[in-house]
């Protein structure tokens, strides 16, 4: 394995370990929701830097496909806060 992505996997382990601390003790859920999108980019980074590391796009559509429950999932939760605020009100 090229020490290299073994670099990239410790540092983006230690960095996701963090991202989940903060989605299950998120004091709010738009801390636990943006907490969920930093670990989705995570994710994608990690999966970015391998395919470049091993000159390949076989990951390319997971990559796409997790952009897109990224995006729905922000908008989704974005709806909710803000139905829920103009029902307190």
């Amino acid at each position: 394995m090229n020490p290299l992505l073994v670099a990239i996997y410790i540092v983006f382990a230690v960095a996701a370990l963090l991202t989940l601390w903060r989605v299950i003790t998120g004091p709010s859920i738009l801390d636990r929701a943006v907490a969920s999108d930093v670990l989705l980019t995570e994710v994608m980074c990690v999966l970015g830097a391998e395919m470049a590391i091993n000159h390949h796009t076989r990951t390319l559509p997971v990559l796409l496909v997790i952009a897109a429950i990224g995006v729905f999932g922000s908008i989704s939760i974005a709806r909710f806060v803000a139905r829920k605020d103009a029902n307190q009100r």
